[in-house]
């Protein structure tokens, strides 16, 4: 009977606990301000409603599709019916971004994925502690430094170039078929391991490392072609549930993400010691990492980062750092095969320049002064840009001001939208990237001459980097966007100036792949990983 009595009154619990969650559900659904007049598309089902085609399309399809029918502010439906915002609205994005910073906080259910593949360093974090974690982080990202790491990615650039030139001296035509995804990827790892970290990965030499191996398909293969079972699992059950799960499954994605984890923290921490004990004998490097632990030891102790933070922010280096450049320049190359034409006016500015060097290695100073690769970098940047989306959420209740006027459902012409709290947004890179408005009418056009145009400036300031939100903006602007960008020119100017680059008839089966960051993929392929196959041959000279 006692038994029965305790069974009877823990169910009881439960199932007070059930109600009152959900009264409380209900409630904050019905009496937040409403979104429900703004237009916006049919929900597939009431259990997800829009989530499918967002989560499991290929990167910007359905932002394209949405923008075309809707416009900038489109209403699309989350799980049960919850009404929820996509906006490509530049002046909604620079409000979002700038204006009100930490009014806007990152979706619970997003951050619980940052933490598992990252641990709780910058990209997980939010508001105070996020304010906190930057402050540290930011003496390794200045103009400065990262100028003086561009010897460091030439270097990377170089081994890059002497391998293929290794196999292309083995080839019968002198050309080669290369996945050039998987080669930037290893080149942007070596080279972010000496400038981060003063440490060599030989990711480039094939060396047999299992860190390497992790994280490497990392993204595709945890993050690519959700279940809905997955999607409704991430939306609907609470963050104590995903961390449960995160720490237990035994599903191929969770274990890869846990090994690769577990993997980073080992190296992370032994060199986090290294750095600590050169600091306390007075050897100072100029590494990231190294500037970082000096950094940290010279805050107040209410302000340093902890132990789990310090960890958190290496392996964020890690992943997000070689990850978003790599695939950045990916999509540029893949550009540059597409149009012959742009590939060797880029050619023809670079090899002008290296002619004025006479014999001296490129500087920061020297790709700042080339103008066309620039623009090639931004056009692409802009037109496949590695971020498409940012997912927040309203801290409170807060009005959204618009570019232009919108007409809602019941008739009624708005230029401002009243949202409320926890009222979650899917804020499109992809989409506002084509903005017409911005960027020309022909924005859906890969074309870097748009970037020599003089027209007045159109549009609010949201962007670091020619006003584009590839480096997100505000008070959450990447903190290596200038890192990212001299390693990407690095790697381009190299490449460029080296080989001729060409599409492959296996490009027909080319997916974008929707991993947090937009990932070339083939068709019937994708748990490959990244898979960028490009023909490859040497650039002839006069």
């Amino acid at each position: 009977m006692e038994i029965e009595r305790l069974l009877f009154e823990n169910a009881t619990r439960v199932s007070l606990f059930v109600v009152i969650a959900l009264a409380y559900f209900l409630y904050r659904r019905y009496t937040r301000i409403s979104v429900s007049h703004i237009p916006g598309p049919e929900p597939e089902s009431f259990v997800l409603g829009n989530l499918p085609e967002l989560f499991q399309s290929q990167v910007g399809v359905p932002d394209f599709k949405w923008k075309q029918q809707f416009g900038d502010i489109v209403r699309i439906k989350g799980p049960f019916g919850e009404d929820r915002l996509f906006i490509s609205d530049p002046k909604a994005m620079q409000y979002i971004f700038h204006t009100a910073g930490y009014g806007f906080l990152k979706w619970p259910e997003r951050t619980e994925i940052s933490r598992v593949l990252m641990g709780r360093g910058l990209l997980w974090a939010d508001d105070a502690i996020h304010r906190r974690q930057r402050k540290v982080m930011l003496p390794g990202f200045g103009a400065p430094e990262c100028k003086a790491f561009v010897p460091i990615f030439l270097k990377a650039a170089s081994a890059l170039v002497e391998q293929w030139n290794d196999l292309l001296a083995s080839s019968m035509d002198q050309s080669v078929e290369l996945n050039v995804a998987s080669w930037l990827s290893r080149a942007t790892m070596d080279s972010l391991g000496e400038a981060a970290f003063d440490y060599h990965f030989g990711a480039l030499e094939n060396k047999e490392n299992e860190l390497m191996k992790a994280y490497f398909g990392l993204m595709s293969d945890t993050l690519g072609q959700p279940s809905r079972q997955a999607i409704f699992t991430q939306t609907v059950m609470p963050v104590w549930y995903l961390r449960f799960m995160a720490r237990c499954s035994n599903t191929r994605r969770m274990v890869h993400a846990r090994h690769t984890a577990e993997l980073a923290n080992d190296i992370a921490q032994s060199l986090i010691n290294m750095k600590s004990e050169a600091l306390l004998y007075g050897k100072e490097n100029k590494d990231i990492l190294s500037l970082l632990v000096k950094a940290n030891a010279s805050e107040n102790p209410a302000s340093r980062l902890t132990d789990e933070e310090m960890l958190a922010q290496m392996r964020t280096l890690l992943l997000a750092g070689h990850e978003t450049s790599s695939t950045s320049l990916v999509w540029c190359i893949l550009e540059l095969s597409r149009h012959p034409e742009v590939q060797s006016r880029l050619r023809e500015e670079i090899r002008a320049t290296e002619r004025r060097l006479n014999g001296r290695q490129f500087t920061a100073t020297d790709f700042d002064n080339m103008p066309y690769l620039t623009a090639v970098l931004k056009e692409s940047m802009r037109f496949q840009p590695a971020v498409y989306q940012n997912y927040r959420m309203a801290a409170h209740d807060t009005v959204l001001p618009l570019s232009k006027p919108i007409t809602t459902t019941t008739g009624e012409t708005i230029s401002s939208l009243p949202i409320g709290k926890g009222t979650k947004l899917v804020l499109s890179i992809a989409a506002y990237n084509r903005n017409k408005e911005v960027f020309g009418e022909d924005a859906d056009v890969y074309n870097p001459d748009r970037w020599f145009r003089n027209s007045e400036k159109k549009g609010p300031t949201v962007g670091v980097y020619g006003n584009l939100l590839t480096f997100a903006g505000g008070v959450r602007t990447c903190i290596g966007w200038r890192f990212a960008l001299y390693e990407m020119q690095s790697l381009l100017v190299e490449i460029i100036n080296n080989f001729e680059l060409g599409p492959t008839k296996e490009l027909e089966r080319l997916r974008r792949e929707a991993c947090l960051v937009m990932l070339p993929t083939l068709e019937g392929e994708e748990i490959k990983g990244e898979n960028l196959p490009l023909r490859v041959s040497i650039a002839g000279r006069d």
